[in-house]
């Protein structure tokens, strides 16, 4: 009966889905066949250096801006009407003949637009806070006034043909109506995308999703999402805002930025490369220099579980984990860990059970044998001293213990 239950299984899985462990979960996913593009745009040198602690100077902002544009996303923002230095550094990076666009942004001002312009940009950003408490606390405008501003700066920019993208600043806490009026006045005054924010992280991904598509529906202009991770829902509300109608990422590296920070370069890209099948064209393998670039320039570090770049985000520890690791890596590794630039380790202690005994003996050159495979486990658990050794585990050596195993067994059953 068993055999006939095996037989069945092989005759009916598709043989794709036997090779992609991750076959059956894509299909909940619900990849389209054609999926849009995604794109990123990354702002490490403009909310990146809002970051508390964090300034780079002119050469880390040009060495950043360089490594970012190689890596493949779509624009890079810094602000220079921050400082001479940030100005500087506009300038400088424009002049790169990067493929990325550099966005040069600022307020919904003039005078930011002549900065802008001064450094030979191409496209700029201006940003105004649209949401009644930011009208009444921190401009002290009407939304009249708001409104006729935000024309008038789309107006100017467009005037002395700059391409703008305008950022609704607080528009997830807007008064409906008034966003929307908001987005039609500068979709008509020619603005080039919106930026829809949850300036501060407020969202539920459900209500990201109904926010971005009550503008979507009513506003033909390219949309961005740009979303806060105040409560940890930054990631997902910047995929829901895309499955309502977004189709650019505002990311940083590490996702450092205003209070606790953005979507992170690393988590967006893998997942719109691996989850979204977005047709981006990046270098998955350059995120750990990346996040490593900006721990030294920061002191920064990302915290040890932290996805794709985090140093235990490929160690494993339990014995289960380890036997099945050991056998095939993608039992527990959505993504294999040279994709994203990072490594694999194995962590032995008391957790390390039989095979991960095993493997340990085999390393030490000690005879391997299930008893004392046993003992050795029994040994590490009883000694309760947490974890004892870590180990990297290279590709190249895990195919020697797969094939040393199976020589074992074809040795066993000619005996």
């Amino acid at each position: 009966m068993l055999v006939r239950i095996y037989l069945y299984s092989i005759i009916i899985t598709p043989k794709f889905a036997m090779n992609d462990p991750n076959h059956y979960a894509n299909m909940y996913n619900a990849n389209e066949k054609n999926p849009k593009k995604i794109r990123v745009l990354d702002s490490t040198l403009r909310e990146g250096e809002q970051h508390p602690g964090v300034s780079f100077t002119i050469k880390q902002r040009i060495q950043i801006a360089w490594m970012l544009d190689y890596f493949g996303v779509d624009q890079i923002e810094i602000s220079p009407v921050v400082s001479k230095d940030h100005f500087e550094a506009t300038k400088t990076i424009i002049k790169q003949g990067l493929k990325a666009d550099i966005v040069s942004h600022g307020r919904a001002l003039k005078e930011d637009i002549d900065i802008s312009l001064k450094c030979d940009a191409k496209w700029t950003a201006a940003y105004l806070g649209i949401s009644d408490i930011h009208l009444k606390d921190k401009l002290r405008i009407t939304r009249e006034e708001a409104l006729k501003r935000a024309v008038e700066t789309v107006e100017y920019a467009k005037s002395h043909g700059l391409k703008i993208r305008f950022t609704v600043e607080d528009g997830s806490r807007a008064e409906p109506k008034f966003l929307l009026e908001v987005c039609k006045a500068i979709e008509d005054a020619g603005v080039d995308r919106i930026s829809l924010p949850d300036t501060v992280g407020i969202m539920r991904p459900i209500g990201m999703y109904n926010f971005v598509q009550s503008v979507r529906k009513e506003i033909n202009v390219p949309l961005d999402a740009h979303v806060h991770n105040d409560i940890g829902l930054a990631l997902a509300n910047a995929f829901a805002a895309c499955d309502g109608g977004a189709d650019q990422i505002h990311t940083t590296i590490d996702g450092i930025g205003e209070r606790t920070g953005i979507p992170a370069l690393a988590e967006t890209a893998v997942a719109l490369t691996y989850l979204y099948k977005s047709p981006n064209d990046f270098r998955l393998d350059m995120l750990m220099d990346l996040s490593r670039l900006i721990e030294q320039y920061t002191s920064i570090k990302p915290y040890d579980s932290k996805p794709i770049v985090g140093s235990t985000a490929y160690k494993h520890k339990a014995g289960t984990h380890l036997a099945a690791i050991l056998r095939n890596p993608a039992a527990y590794e959505p993504i294999p860990p040279r994709v994203v630039g990072n490594r694999r380790r194995i962590v032995f202690g008391e957790l390390a059970g039989k095979t991960g005994a095993a493997y340990l003996m085999s390393l030490l050159g000690l005879k391997e044998d299930e008893n004392g495979a046993k003992e050795v486990a029994a040994g590490l658990k009883n000694l309760r001293m947490g974890d004892l050794i870590e180990i990297p585990l290279e590709d190249r050596l895990e195919r020697k213990i797969i094939n040393d195993k199976k020589d074992i067994k074809e040795r066993k059953k000619n005996d």
